[in-house]
């Protein structure tokens, strides 16, 4: 009887660091300087945000936001974790826009992945350190964070709707990050983007 070979893993590396510190750009270019024969996923953990009314709260704000901002739970089990162990997936998942009060279907289809590049916030929390192979911390200050904020103005908002949405709920968010998660520690590399 033949034996079936193992499936090869994707190796999987996490970009993570504050709102606006430039992790998609970062995602972004290793992804274009990687060697041309490796097959590379980037997946963007802001698409797996929860709907406005529960990842937001009138009540201790930023500490909600830490708590319920991202479905990362979903997004490891279904989309992650599976691209991993098996350098493929074909599934349709719910995402949502950050200005968006409703889901959209948005259909992955990865096959024969080499790396798998995850980009987003609160990623190096405990319960998903130990599946990353690489861990890269993007470093950047929160008063050059705001202003790339403001100059982009993703969220929809006004300067003054910007500058409040983050000294009031996410970068009090990141920074309960940092208390409890003390994410920085556990990066293999740091990433001056200031």
């Amino acid at each position: 009887m033949r034996k079936e070979m193992p499936t090869q893993q994707s190796m999987l590396v996490g970009i993570s660091g504050i709102d606006a510190s430039g992790k998609g750009y970062i995602a972004s270019k290793l992804s274009t300087s990687l060697p041309a024969e490796l097959n590379v996923a980037v997946v963007n953990a802001d698409g797996w945000l929860n709907l406005p009314e529960v990842r937001f709260s009138e009540s201790d704000p930023a500490r909600h936001f830490f708590e319920n901002a991202l479905r990362l739970d979903e997004m490891f089990e279904k989309l992650i974790l599976p691209v991993k162990r098996n350098s493929k997936v074909d599934i349709t998942a719910d995402l949502v826009e950050e200005t968006s009060t409703g889901f959209h279907s948005h259909r992955y289809v990865y096959d024969c992945i080499d790396v798998i590049l995850v980009e987003g916030i609160f990623l190096f929390k405990p319960d998903y350190l130990n599946h990353f192979n690489l861990r890269i911390w993007v470093e950047c200050g929160f008063e050059t964070a705001l202003a790339r904020a403001v100059a982009r103005s993703q969220e929809g908002l006004d300067r003054q709707q910007t500058v409040g949405a983050y000294e009031n709920i996410y970068f009090p968010a990141q920074r309960l990050h940092f208390a409890i998660d003390r994410p920085k520690s556990f990066a293999d590399i740091m990433f001056y983007n200031n």
